[in-house]
């Protein structure tokens, strides 16, 4: 098997203000979109992020009412501490403060408009060097 890309999709109520949300705060593109759906990306994310309406008669009815709760979109950044800044100046709200981990992760998180939650991390923490083998 060869993948030759990688995407998550989610399920939320309204796509608009999700694809907006990613699109104004985190530097996404839109690269499709149609009723009740919206693919963005970004060159450097290694991924696409999807939102679905939730009720699409085109997921298998076992999906179709499924919400994005509880999965968390994470993003490594270089900057923490300047995306924190950013994001705050900008007047999102920052849904869990910048925490460190005895494992090295550092991140911090932000929910948009349909509660996906967003974490930025980095791996800049004291444990990090031992725990991931970074020199």
């Amino acid at each position: 098997m060869k993948i030759t890309s990688s995407a998550v999709s989610l399920n939320v109520d309204d796509v608009d203000a999700s694809a907006a949300f990613l699109t104004r705060h985190f530097g996404f593109t839109e690269l499709m979109s149609a009723d009740g759906f919206a693919s963005l990306g970004r060159a450097d994310a290694g991924m696409n992020v999807v939102y679905l309406r939730r009720g699409l008669p085109t997921l298998p009815a076992d999906q179709r009412d499924n919400h994005a709760g509880g999965l968390i979109l994470a993003f490594v950044v270089d900057d923490l501490e300047g995306e924190l800044a950013r994001l705050q100046r900008a007047g999102v709200t920052i849904t869990m403060p910048l925490t460190a981990e005895e494992w090295g992760e550092r991140a911090f998180q932000v929910r948009d408009p349909n509660g996906v939650i967003i974490q930025l991390v980095d791996w800049n923490g004291p444990g990090a060097h031992a725990t991931t083998g970074n020199a």
